[in-house]
């Protein structure tokens, strides 16, 4: 590891003040990503920033309604939460689906949203990879690519995004609070990650030395049926081949009248199922309207050479969760 400064802010207004006034600097929370990539020399940063001691590691229900989680809210605080478990299902099922104990203990919110593509050739400085040296190539595309996206990628990027909570949060229309230079600013978690395009290296829509705060859980996704499904090699401790998290509420008619999917594992950020919502919303939850609605979502899929598996493992995982959600109404 390259010699670094360390600064340990007091308040948000301090660490944002650091930041600007160290060119390159990181924040620092948790570190279960970031330290990591220190170590292999994929970050470098000139001076990290620690925010985790700012009082920003609460969960709280607003005056509206729903429930604003700090940025430092540790992963197995938020996922045994009493109101998450019972108004946010999905998102303590998600949170439960990522990494050990051990790491859930350390990690933080805004540190699991602000997590790195896990691709090898990101972490491997020796080989080329346009996210972490933008221009030099994409070794994945003709190379290992079995875990790498489906949908969304380019020419330039077929890395996936590596969280489960993060999949979660765009199916409950979560919103990312951001404060920086600039002043605070609120971001849907839908838009908060990029499509690789042309700029690999731009994981997110976060300006330079914003800081998280918090997430915000609506009050209109609160309590609604909702759970989540990951796929991976292994029973634990392994990211997501394909994973699916599914909000379905039916009225008394036996209409849809919410829904939201989102895959993870299949592109560059969660995947909002917005061709499946379409199609279901307004519509009776049949089995054939179900295989229907995600198979025009996946139909978008442009599989490499050798994971087109994981099409059928999401159209699979989807259908399952949707109809689960389906059959246990009142």
């Amino acid at each position: 590891m390259k010699p670094y400064g360390y600064v340990r802010a007091r308040s948000v207004e301090e660490a944002t003040a650091a930041h600007a006034a160290h060119p390159g600097a990181r924040y620092l929370a948790g570190g279960t990503n970031l330290v990591d990539l220190m170590k292999h020399g994929v970050e470098t940063p000139g001076t990290l920033v620690d925010v985790s001691r700012l009082p920003l590691d609460t969960v709280e229900e607003p005056p509206g309604g729903g429930l604003r989680v700090g940025a430092t809210v540790r992963n197995s605080d938020l996922a045994a939460h009493p109101l998450v478990r019972e108004r946010y299902p999905v998102l303590s099922q998600a949170l439960l689906a990522g990494a050990s104990g051990q790491l859930r203990n350390i990690a933080t919110t805004g540190g699991n949203l602000l997590q790195r593509t896990r691709c090898p050739y990101f972490q491997d400085t020796g080989t080329p990879c346009n996210k972490r040296a933008p221009g030099t190539g994409c070794a994945a595309r003709e190379g290992v690519h079995r875990d790498h996206a489906v949908l969304g990628h380019s020419p330039h990027c077929v890395a996936t995004h590596p969280s489960d909570m993060a999949v979660a949060l765009a199916a409950l229309d979560a919103t990312v609070e951001l404060r920086g230079p600039d002043g605070e600013r609120t971001v849907p978690v839908t838009e908060f990650h990029r499509l690789p395009g042309d700029h690999p290296e731009r994981d997110t829509v976060v300006r330079p030395g914003e800081l998280i705060t918090a997430v915000v859980l609506p009050p209109g996704t609160a309590g609604l049926p909702s759970a989540y499904r990951k796929a991976r090699d292994r029973a634990s401790y392994a990211f997501a081949l394909a994973s699916v998290a599914a909000v379905l509420d039916v009225a008394g008619d036996g209409t849809v009248r919410h829904v939201a999917l989102a895959f993870g594992g299949l592109a560059h950020r969660p995947w909002r199922a917005r061709l499946a919502e379409t199609a279901l919303l307004g519509a009776a939850p049949t089995e054939d309207a179900l295989a229907h609605a995600v198979e025009a979502e996946l139909g978008l899929a442009q599989p490499l050479r050798d994971n087109a598996f994981k099409v059928p493992l999401a159209r699979n995982l989807a259908h399952r969760v949707l109809s689960e959600l389906a059959a246990d109404r009142p």
